[in-house]
């Protein structure tokens, strides 16, 4: 055998074993995920709010206290939460929202909001429904959207 054939050999190795690697942590994260959400779903109540604000922060700036902070994981503090403060009752709070439901939130509205804790899981509107706001399209399909427009 010369030394490319035994040189793939050793990367085909170490490839499979990456790949194994990756399929059992993938699995431990996806129990890890379904506990947390079973835990979520648990908990959950729903709350009317006014809706004062509703940014993409990151979690030093975003106003929540220094506990909250200071349980998130080291490489979570770095990225941007979708954080919505809102009115809760007579208290004002700081809220964080699911991803899937931080696009549906109306700012400066009422809303009827199922809250685990400080996360906002579920949200509907309280006179008449909520508007999903328009997606953005890629940059392909504005070129092909003018181009046809042209013609």
């Amino acid at each position: 055998m010369s030394t490319v054939t035994i040189v793939l050999l050793v990367i085909l190795v170490v490839l499979i074993g990456v790949l194994i690697a990756l399929y059992f942590f993938g699995k431990k994260a996806q129990k890890k995920q379904e506990e947390q959400q079973a835990q979520i779903e648990a908990t959950k109540q729903t709350v009317s709010m006014l809706v004062i604000d509703k940014k993409r922060l990151p979690l030093k700036e975003s106003g929540l206290p220094q506990m909250v902070i200071d349980q998130t994981p080291k490489l979570m503090r770095r990225s941007k939460l979708p954080i919505v403060k809102a009115k809760v009752g007579p208290k004002i709070s700081i809220l964080i929202a699911d991803e899937k439901v931080f696009d549906l939130i109306p700012v400066k509205k009422e809303i009827k909001a199922e809250v685990s804790g400080l996360y906002i899981v579920g949200v509907r509107g309280i006179r008449g429904k909520l508007e999903a706001p328009e997606q953005k399209q890629g940059f392909f399909k504005r070129i092909f959207k003018k181009n046809k427009d042209k013609k």
